[in-house]
């Protein structure tokens, strides 16, 4: 099935089209990331899709079952509501369903016709089961998970939405579309305003969805872990790739390099037979050259190939400063809550460290107090000798709306001729007149392009960048984490971009609640660190459980089968096996032994124990037999943590979900062996 197939789609702006011809359908299942570089026209298309735009030609065929949702990027409110009654109206229809059963239900209380009692009782039937199959038992639930995991405060959801900051607005706006559970979601950067936690949450959210999705993003994890096809609008055209953004990026290769061979061998082909007609047009080879002249008008030309440049970017060598760049000795700041405190850093010449933590949390400030463009609290900061600063503001607010571009990057330090700038701007690709507009005329990456080039153009050793990959496309970010890994000078940068903080970054400074973490190493080191810290975490509190005798740990399980296997061994009869008949003087067949009934009354203890053993929960089993199967389950569930932690899988949704639900069963059969392992020790005697 189709859910909607998308025809030779136009749309001209001026001369040149965005849109020319773009051609291709969406599946059920299907989540289809939309690739390409900065005014490609992908919000365009996105709106087109949604029916926010009128397309110039082309068509798009919509199946009947269709329920379209797209997210808005500029929202509008009605006055007075607030974010929890928002992001409830986006389950109108279901509590519209809610108030109809229970309408139903009164009807059939009072109805005495035959025919219309049938009705109303279909009727409800149909309602409940519509009620039960999209879980709407359950939506303050539902609508308190997507809000916490986007990071909501509980505190806020009383408050106006009005009141919310533009960023909270725009998160409000992703809450209401992955509540409202439309079959087809058209995703317009959902990532921003998210910090890295609410990200992850998003990706397993959408992983998860049974909705089909097209969705445009410059989260290179992001795309990976939630897209399973990918679409590449370049030219005005749409060219599709199996697979997620990892495997977009080596079948373009693979496909460039097979297009660039065909077009050249063809390309030459071609300067063949126009020299070789030119040369004999008109000697004794006459009609050979008419020959090839009608099959060059015949040939079928190769497409040029849809090579998509990058900006070369790059930093000027950097000056020596000495061996300590930076010294952060116990800082702190408050505004209106404390944002850090005791902050120890030490920043060595050479290296780059990246800041990354929950919004809010005080990235941002920790940058301007080390820079001296915020007092701390409390604490000190020494800059190291010979260190030059050259700082990228996240509101680029370097570059003046009011200068020319070309003008705007002009250091104050040396003598920079006009020629010089152009072709440093060239370098982030800023070309043509475009370097001659006002830099207010400019788009948000070209913006961000011209403020790192007057970053190039200041000669700094020491880089501090605050968000420098916002407004960034995938092939800028690359360009620009390779320009910061062959920078030989200092770098400290804030980003929410996981990969970018991968490649670039040595160390991390991680804002964590009450307390920042150093860690050495780049984003990978981190997610290991923050592994090996739960398993730590797992094993204590099963270090305790055992402790307590309340469960059977892996070390202990063979220590108790050797004491098993030793007491057995003990009590192995000698000779042929029978049991001997001793008596209290050891005179063998004196005095047999007594049955149990003989005995007398039994005491209380023993009553109790055949109580028990009379009202077993599991059959019964030897301890080893179930300690050997618990040590088996444990085994597994390590397994599948480490399978679930691996980067492959998190590309595969479906290879996801079957991992976790694996993992769902191997643990509550882990709990019933448990139960199962403490009745049989107090019964097995």
């Amino acid at each position: 099935m189709i859910l909607f197939q998308v025809e030779g789609i136009q749309k001209h702006y001026g001369p040149q089209p965005v849109l020319d011809g773009v051609t291709f359908d969406l599946r059920p299942g299907e989540r289809v990331g939309l690739v390409g570089p900065n005014g490609t026209g992908k919000t365009t298309l996105m709106r087109i899709l949604a029916g926010k735009e009128e397309a110039d030609g082309g068509e798009i065929v919509r199946h009947p079952s269709l329920h379209l949702g797209y997210l808005e990027q500029q929202p509008q409110w009605e006055p007075g509501q607030t974010l929890i009654n928002e992001a409830k109206s986006a389950l109108a229809g279901l509590m519209a369903l809610e108030q109809e059963l229970i309408e139903v239900a009164e009807e059939l209380g009072h109805c005495t016709d035959d025919d219309e009692h049938k009705r109303l009782a279909d009727r409800y039937d149909h309602v409940q089961h519509e009620l039960q199959s999209r879980d709407a038992y359950n939506l303050d639930y539902k609508i308190e998970r997507v809000l916490d995991g986007l990071r909501f405060r509980r505190e806020s959801f009383d408050q106006p939405v009005e009141l919310l900051s533009g960023g909270e607005q725009n998160r409000l706006m992703l809450a209401k579309l992955l509540l409202a559970e439309p079959n087809v979601m058209l995703l317009d950067e959902p990532s921003n305003h998210l910090d890295i936690e609410a990200t992850e949450w998003l990706e397993s959210f959408l992983a998860e969805s049974a909705a089909a999705m097209l969705l445009v993003s410059h989260d290179r994890y992001f795309l990976d872990r939630v897209t399973n096809r990918t679409l590449e609008l370049f030219q005005g055209t749409v060219d599709s790739y199996s697979g997620n953004f990892s495997a977009y990026w080596t079948q373009k290769a693979e496909r460039l390099l097979v297009s660039q061979r065909t077009f050249e061998k063809q390309q030459i082909e071609i300067e063949k037979t126009k020299d070789f007609i030119r040369r004999n047009h008109y000697g004794q080879k006459h009609q050979q050259a008419e020959d090839r002249r009608k099959k060059l008008d015949r040939i079928e030309l190769v497409d040029v190939p849809r090579i998509i440049t990058m900006p070369l970017m790059g930093f000027p060598p950097a000056s020596r400063s000495g061996d300590i760049v930076v010294r952060a000795k116990g800082l702190a700041k408050s505004f209106e809550r404390p944002l850090f405190k005791d902050v120890e850093v030490q920043i060595i010449r050479g290296e780059r460290w990246g800041l990354i933590g929950p919004n809010g949390c005080g990235k941002s400030t920790l940058l301007r107090c080390l820079l001296g463009e915020e007092k701390p609290d409390g604490g000190e900061v020494q800059i190291g000798t010979g260190a030059n600063i050259g700082y990228f503001d996240q509101h680029l607010s370097g570059v003046s709306d009011d200068d020319d571009v070309v003008d705007s990057i002009r250091p104050k330090h040396k003598n920079f001729v006009t020629q010089q700038r152009r072709d440093l701007l060239a370098r982030f690709g800023i070309t043509g007149d475009t370097a001659l507009q006002k830099v207010g005329k400019l788009s948000g990456g070209e913006r961000c392009r011209a403020a790192l080039a007057r970053l190039a153009a200041s000669d700094a050793n020491f880089l501090v960048l605050d968000e420098p990959t916002n407004h960034l496309d995938l092939w800028a970010r690359d360009a620009l984490e390779r320009a910061l890994k062959e920078f030989d000078g200092t770098v400290l940068f804030v980003s929410h971009d996981r990969y970018f903080v991968n490649q670039v970054a040595d160390h991390l400074l991680i804002f964590e609640p009450g307390n920042v973490q150093i860690i050495e190493g780049n984003y990978e080191a981190y997610q290991l660190f923050l592994k090996s810290k739960a398993a730590a975490a797992v094993e204590a509190q099963q270090s305790a459980a055992r402790a307590k005798g309340s469960l059977p740990g892996r070390k202990s399980q063979g220590k108790k089968a050797q004491e098993s296997g030793g007491s057995k061994s003990k009590q192995k009869p000698k000779g042929d096996g029978k049991p001997s008949l001793q008596g209290s003087h050891g005179k063998r067949g004196t005095q047999p032994p007594r049955k149990p009934e003989s005995v007398g009354k039994k005491g209380s203890g023993e009553a109790a124990t055949a109580q028990r053993k009379n009202n077993r929960s599991f059959p019964f089993r030897k301890l080893t037999d179930i300690e050997a199967d618990i040590f088996q389950r444990e085994s597994r569930i390590e397994q599948l943590t480490e399978e679930m932690a691996d980067p492959g899988a998190t590309r595969d949704g479906g290879r996801v979900r079957q991992l976790k639900q694996e993992l769902l069963d191997q643990q509550s059969a882990l709990k019933k062996l448990y139960e199962h392992w403490e009745e049989a020790s107090e019964m097995n005697w």
